[in-house]
């Protein structure tokens, strides 16, 4: 049998070995644990004489104080000495000169909103809102949009429940408008509109602003004045040669493309423009009569012009940008850059 003096030693020697918590309780249960050392002396006490019972039991009792003592020290040890390199490990210098607070900024495609609003809204055009999710009528049917037009194709437009579908131009807005307000009218509607179409140019959901201008003696000549002037000054150039090509959409009549001379290569021909010097920026055109028929408004009486532009195609021009999925990806590296 070990000597109580002799387990005494080992516990203390078998404590300062270890430098672990875990370790720490392994060395614990050989000598206090159910069959450790200590208590395999205390099953002994019933061998021993009456007489010597006694005695022999009060020493036990005192080395298993001294060994628990011995535990309990080497416990806090290893507290302190893990809580000293923890600290040590997650100092600060408080004498370092502070990092300071990051500052965010607007998204590209935001900046050129609020850009596109203010001009317009500075020659006394109202910002007009309306829902994403349309019927086919606001959508296609009042904006003189035929049944077989290609644009109503699964492949061309989200659909939903119920015979509904995601906008997929921002004019419907002004259907909307129209339906509620009598002319004289002058409003831009921004907005997000949905296509199916996704690569380099293209993405499933992406911004529109459409333009309306209703009055009694509203002409094309107006038309090509605003437009212009908003070219002019959203590219921040003293002068912007422009070109209004003759197109074709169904909501109105007569209808044209408007083209800028190329901000990359200020008209000289580079591969943005694919060395023509000139950049298509929107579509244009007079409100088709068909159109007036469907929201009550004299067709005789009133005229107005309409245009809907690509807000991604504009911040793409002016900010650099050669690839519409950047805008999306949220890629801090190119977020940043408009901080």
């Amino acid at each position: 049998m070990h000597t109580l003096d002799e387990i005494l030693g080992e516990a203390q020697a078998a404590f300062a070995a270890v430098d672990s918590l875990p370790a720490l309780d392994q060395a614990k249960a050989r000598f206090l644990g159910k069959n450790g050392l200590i208590t395999e002396q205390m099953k002994g006490l019933g061998a021993l004489p009456p007489e010597e019972r006694k005695a022999a039991g009060a020493r036990i009792n005192q080395v298993k104080d001294q060994v628990e003592a011995l535990l309990k020290a080497r416990r806090e040890a290893i507290q302190a000495a893990q809580l000293a390199r923890q600290l040590k490990e997650e100092s600060l210098d408080v004498t370092l000169p502070g990092r300071g607070e990051a500052m965010g900024g607007l998204h590209p495609v935001s900046r050129t909103l609020a850009r596109i609003e203010q001009l317009f809204a500075s020659i006394g055009f109202a910002v007009a809102d309306g829902p994403e999710v349309e019927t086919d009528f606001y959508n296609f049917t009042a904006l003189n949009i035929p049944e077989d037009h290609p644009a109503r194709a699964m492949h061309d437009t989200f659909y939903v429940e119920g015979g509904r579908l995601l906008r997929t131009h921002t004019s419907p807005v002004q259907v909307h408008y129209m339906q509620q307000h009598q002319p004289p009218l002058r409003i831009i509607a921004p907005g997000r509109v949905y296509r199916c179409d996704s690569d380099v140019t293209h993405t499933p959901m992406f911004h529109q602003v459409e333009g309306l201008w209703v009055d009694e003696q509203v002409t094309f000549a107006e038309l090509k004045g605003v437009l212009a002037d908003f070219m002019q000054r959203f590219f921040e150039r003293d002068t912007m040669p422009v070109r209004f090509r003759p197109s074709f959409f169904p909501f109105t009549e007569p209808s044209a493309e408007m083209d800028i001379g190329c901000v990359i290569c200020d008209g000289k021909g580079c591969r943005v423009c694919s060395h023509t010097g000139w950049l298509e920026v929107l579509g244009c055109g007079m409100v088709h009569p068909n159109v007036f028929g469907h929201v009550g408004i004299d067709a005789e009486r009133y005229q107005g012009f309409a245009f809907g532009l690509g807000v991604e195609r504009l911040a793409m021009l002016r900010y650099g940008v050669d690839d519409l999925r950047l805008f999306f990806e949220n890629d801090v590296r190119f977020l940043k850059q408009f901080a």
